[in-house]
């Protein structure tokens, strides 16, 4: 039988600041309390259960949020199925059923506004459900300061401020993608790009350029710029595209995997006059980019 844990669960969507902090305290008190320290959390987004036609726009997928939980120094992580099944259980039925007696947990650590079952509740009840089921319930610390959310964190994303999204979730917003054939107008103005597809579940940042850093498959990190738009000048019609050009580069990377780590949005998505205006913009976007992530 497994060990008697201390836990905490929830969707956890970008592991934000605030999320760390209440893993740390998971993870203090697990230490205190001489046993394991596990995090709890599901598949899928809710919503896509109880609505079949909601897409989610995430912050994390759930290969990236279990990297990222798994990096904050937890014993165990337990990632559940969400289904119909467990979106009607009972708040008590779930800690009764799931939390004691699959996972074995012993003290659970929750926000005061956090909650979980088809009844919800309140703090208080979560406490009265916990002795109950036999749960010791503990109030989690705020992470002090400013407000940190994962709704926010979308908000200052789609506003294209990805400065203070960095800043909230504690490292750099990434995109990650397989590298497919594009419309190669790039490589024929100067700008060669490796043009991303992305999920669709992932959020995208505000339409416009950005300075990124792109690691490729061997681990190589380049500094480079974005766009994400619909390409006007070209008249791309209203396909989106996510191009990177990355600075120094020679080769291809088609059929490859990258990932961008976006640091400052430089400008928004505009449309030019002519090729050329678009070309001699690229060229202050460059420069503009290699000053922000400190190559020029």
């Amino acid at each position: 039988m497994e060990r008697q844990c201390v836990a905490t669960i929830g969707f956890f969507d970008g592991v934000h600041r605030g999320h760390q902090c209440l893993v740390s305290q998971v993870c203090g008190l697990a230490r205190e309390l001489c046993c394991p320290s596990m995090v709890i959390t599901f598949d899928r987004h809710p919503r896509q259960v109880l609505h079949s036609d909601y897409v989610p726009q995430l912050l994390s997928t759930l290969e990236e949020k279990m990297s990222l939980l798994t990096a904050q120094g937890i014993d165990r992580l337990e990632v559940l199925p969400f289904t119909r099944e467990l979106s009607r259980m009972t708040a008590l039925e779930f800690m009764r059923q799931v939390l004691r007696d699959r996972l074995q947990v012993s003290t659970l650590v929750m926000g005061y506004d956090h909650h979980f079952g088809s009844d919800g509740g309140t703090f208080p009840n979560y406490v009265e459900w916990g002795r109950q089921a036999g749960i010791e319930v503990v109030l989690a610390r705020e992470l002090e300061g400013e407000k940190v959310s994962s709704s926010r964190i979308r908000r200052f994303l789609a506003q294209g401020d990805v400065r203070m999204a960095n800043h909230l979730l504690g490292y750099t917003y990434s995109l990650e993608g397989e590298v497919v054939s594009g419309h190669q107008v790039g490589r024929h103005i100067g700008f060669p790009t490796a043009n991303l597809q992305v999920r669709n579940d992932k959020l995208l940042p505000a339409l416009g350029v950005y300075a990124v850093r792109v690691t490729v498959s061997d681990g190589t990190t380049y500094g480079g710029m974005l766009c994400i738009g619909h390409r006007p000048t070209l008249n791309n019609g209203s396909e989106l595209s996510v191009e990177a050009n990355l600075f120094d580069f020679r080769g291809n990377l088609y059929g490859q995997k990258v990932k961008l780590s976006m640091v400052d949005r430089l400008r928004d998505e505009q449309s030019f006059p002519s090729v050329q205006a678009l070309q001699s913009q690229l060229k202050q976007d460059a420069v503009q980019a290699k000053k922000v992530l400190g190559t020029l």
